[in-house]
């Protein structure tokens, strides 16, 4: 909850920035709390959005000193860059259905289920390209048999 009250004190000032370092070890006692890695995504959030790129840059050094790298990376994506990837995994999960309607491949309730829900772009380009081609659902999704 300090935390939280540091960020809201000091977030839309340029001491931010400054003061960030400080607050490692409070960094530390959130990230181990029982909701802690919650409450610690909910405050970089807020500090990645009040804060100006120096705080930015700050808020990264402090989480990379209390978390391994994958984890601060994850934290450090702004709530917008999840809200695009989001939609552009729902865009071409969706393109991936209409090419394979348009091309007559039925695609049952569980394989569309498994489409929409991928949020994992990668996968999904690789899908599109595939059903570009495709005769069957097999042609398309990995490891599906029938």
């Amino acid at each position: 909850m300090r935390l939280a009250w540091l960020a809201l004190r000091y977030g839309r000032t340029e001491e931010l920035a400054e003061r960030l370092p400080d607050w490692m070890a409070l960094f530390t006692q959130v990230q181990a709390a029982p909701d802690g890695a919650e409450n610690l995504r909910m405050v970089v959030r807020y500090l990645l959005y009040i804060g100006d790129r120096t705080a930015r840059e700050a808020t990264g050094r402090v989480l990379h000193s209390v978390v391994d790298a994958q984890h601060a990376e994850e934290l450090m994506k702004s709530w917008g860059e999840e809200l695009i990837e989001q939609g552009l995994a729902r865009g071409r999960a969706e393109d991936v259905l209409r090419i394979l309607a348009a091309r007559g491949v039925h695609v049952g309730d569980e394989a569309r289920q498994r489409i929409l829900t991928c949020m994992d772009v990668a996968t999904l380009d690789r899908w599109f390209d595939r059903a570009l081609k495709a005769s069957t659902l097999a042609d398309v999704l990995d490891d599906l048999t029938q």
